[in-house]
């Protein structure tokens, strides 16, 4: 799903190690319960018959709007989300008996973020404590849910599997954690406006990859991208809050947040090229390739010809479209949320200009940014975060 958070990136193009053990399996119908001071975890889950949305005739971006405005309204009826405050000392004993397991909870997953987002990690310590707590708890159940179908479980994961992992989250909504990671997000969820659906939009986006390996056109891929990381802006817009003075509409600002998963999504894609043809996988518009007289054989075949650059440079053009959507909506976070945001917008981005100097050829060069441009990429993503967009391409050239 390649691209987590918080409009940051996690999905399924990424390779990464293995760091939980999902409680995915079947225990004979049961859950093996055990209790830790008031709270209740459990290992397994339920049997669960997932309801797939039917297909509608609607362009991929018309479905994923609904979605929005569905997420923007609960906003709304919070105040826009400016007035949001945890009392970990107080609220947490209301919601789960024992604070200090929550908040080891909290803590746990805040050390999952560190080990896998380092960048974005370091990124979030501008954000107030509750702030910074809700979004690793986002993160980490991102994170979790990319490794079912791209982790090195994978192959043994069925719908069925996903079934369950759905099911659990429903429960994780309705305040039945399953152990500690959960437990986190089942409280971030009970204290922000955050809706469920984007969440299971993710699971979905994990049924795709089981099931699909091609995608006919822009809207087939659109609708991917958002699943498995346009989503990740809307769950994350309620915690990172919008700013008081902000005059912009809830909805463009959580069109932003789309913009920066789909154009995460799209430059992972980009950048994997190779990496997925050697998995049988090709993340591309069928029709765009046959448009440029190109097809999965060009890309099996790895070779790097005027007709693929000339492709690869139509791609990369509209993934910086959506780059710069995302610009206008991190302008009107909250102060304090805004550099992580920043940090992320600017590292990928860059993955898109290291694609231009290996010369297009991501069959067997991986565009990656180097250990210096990210540290160099952090004060940068701090003074623009304070400066405005309008100065973000002269410091990036800087």
């Amino acid at each position: 799903m390649s691209g987590v958070l918080v409009w940051v990136s996690c999905g399924p193009k990424e390779n990464i190690n293995s760091f939980l053990s999902f409680a995915c399996r079947s225990s004979s119908g049961e859950r093996a319960q055990r209790k830790f001071s008031g709270i209740s975890f459990a290992t397994g889950a339920s049997a669960f018959s997932g309801a797939v949305a039917a297909e509608t005739s609607r362009s991929s971006e018309e479905r994923v709007y609904e979605v929005v405005m569905k997420q923007a309204a609960l906003v709304k009826e919070n105040k826009r989300g400016t007035n949001i405050a945890l009392d970990l000392d107080k609220e947490v004993e209301a919601y789960f008996t024992n604070g200090d397991l929550l908040n080891a909870a909290y803590d746990r997953c805040g050390e999952v973020c560190a080990e896998y987002a380092k960048t974005f990690y370091l990124g979030t310590q501008l954000m107030t404590s509750e702030r910074r707590k809700a979004i690793w708890a986002i993160y980490v159940w991102c994170r979790r849910t990319d490794e079912l179908v791209d982790g090195p479980n994978s192959s043994h994961i069925t719908p069925g599997a996903l079934d369950r992992w759905e099911q659990r989250l429903t429960d994780v909504f309705e305040g039945r954690p399953y152990d500690m990671y959960d437990a986190a997000l089942s409280h971030t969820v009970s204290k922000y406006p955050v809706d469920i659906q984007p969440f299971k939009d993710m699971i979905k986006g994990m049924r795709m990859d089981l099931r699909k390996s091609r995608y006919d056109n822009f809207d087939e891929l659109y609708l991917y991208c958002y699943y498995v990381a346009g989503t990740v802006g809307l769950m994350s817009v309620p915690v990172m809050g919008i700013a008081p003075e902000s005059k912009a509409s809830t909805e463009s600002i959580y069109n932003a947040a789309l913009a920066l998963g789909i154009a995460n999504q799209l430059t992972n894609i980009l950048r994997d090229v190779g990496e997925d043809a050697r998995r049988g996988r090709v993340y591309l518009p069928q029709d765009e390739l046959a448009q440029a007289g190109l097809s999965d054989d060009d890309i099996f075949r790895g070779k790097v010809t005027e007709k693929w650059r000339k492709f690869m440079k139509g791609q990369i053009k509209r993934a910086r479209m959506f780059f710069d959507e995302a610009e206008r909506g991190i302008a009107e976070l909250n102060p304090a949320s805004k550099w992580p945001v920043w940090a992320s917008l600017l590292l990928y981005r860059q993955i898109l200009d290291a694609i231009e100097a290996n010369d297009y050829n991501n069959f067997t060069k991986r565009a990656y940014v180097g250990k210096v441009k990210k540290l160099l990429s952090l004060p940068a993503a701090y003074a623009v975060s304070f400066l405005g967009p309008q100065n973000l391409t002269k410091m990036v050239k800087r």
